[in-house]
């Protein structure tokens, strides 16, 4: 098994890679589509504007090649935060950007005027259903969070879990076999990583 990590350039893609290697897996960061052959699983990690990483994942030729490792050979993939945001179908920050339409939806900026915004710190998710990336995880439990977007998938199956910050949000969303946590299972201690456990164990 190896874990590729895909460098949008944008991300904190060696916390992740620590992360995963703390799990006792082989990871690797590529740059370009080409290494992603050798790859058993997929994560994109996300810090950043959503125009600005998908406009990179564009130029570098990730786009039908995500979309082939995922949809047409159905091997796993994880968005993390930004990465997750660039599953959905488009994102509405700093203008209207095309995402990778994996999971069909939108990315909206969250509007509360009564909020601290962005939505930083700790906070605990509600599973939804029993899907494999959730497992072990209990209501209530508690995950990092940093953002200012959120995602809103089209078929609300694909909400996986929510986080309560006003109303509640999609933290944890799904479609098959590709996956995105809007929080950091690698800044979020023994439970993020066992989401990412859960992730990689998924074959």
């Amino acid at each position: 098994m190896s874990i590729l990590l895909v460098n949008t350039g944008l991300s904190n893609i060696g916390s992740v890679k620590r992360a995963v290697e703390e799990c006792g897996k082989n990871c690797f960061i590529a740059d370009k589509p080409t290494e992603i052959s050798n790859a058993s699983h997929v994560i994109i990690p996300g810090v950043g504007s959503f125009g600005d990483a998908v406009n990179i994942l564009k130029d570098n030729g990730w786009v039908d090649t995500l979309y082939e490792h995922a949809i047409q050979q159905k091997r796993p993939l994880l968005g993390i935060c930004l990465g997750m945001q660039l599953l959905l179908t488009e994102g509405f920050e700093h203008g209207i950007n095309q995402g990778l339409n994996l999971i069909p939806g939108k990315v909206k900026k969250m509007q509360d005027d009564t909020l601290r915004m962005p939505h930083v710190g700790w906070n605990e998710i509600t599973p939804r259903n029993n899907d494999a990336l959730l497992k072990d995880i209990p209501a209530g439990t508690d995950f990092y969070f940093v953002h200012s977007y959120h995602a809103i998938p089209n078929d609300p199956d694909h909400i996986l879990a929510t986080v309560p910050y006003g109303k509640d949000y999609a933290a944890v969303i799904g479609k098959d076999n590709v996956w995105g946590t809007q929080f950091h299972p690698e800044k979020s201690g023994f439970s993020g990583f066992k989401i990412l456990e859960n992730f990689l164990n998924h074959a």
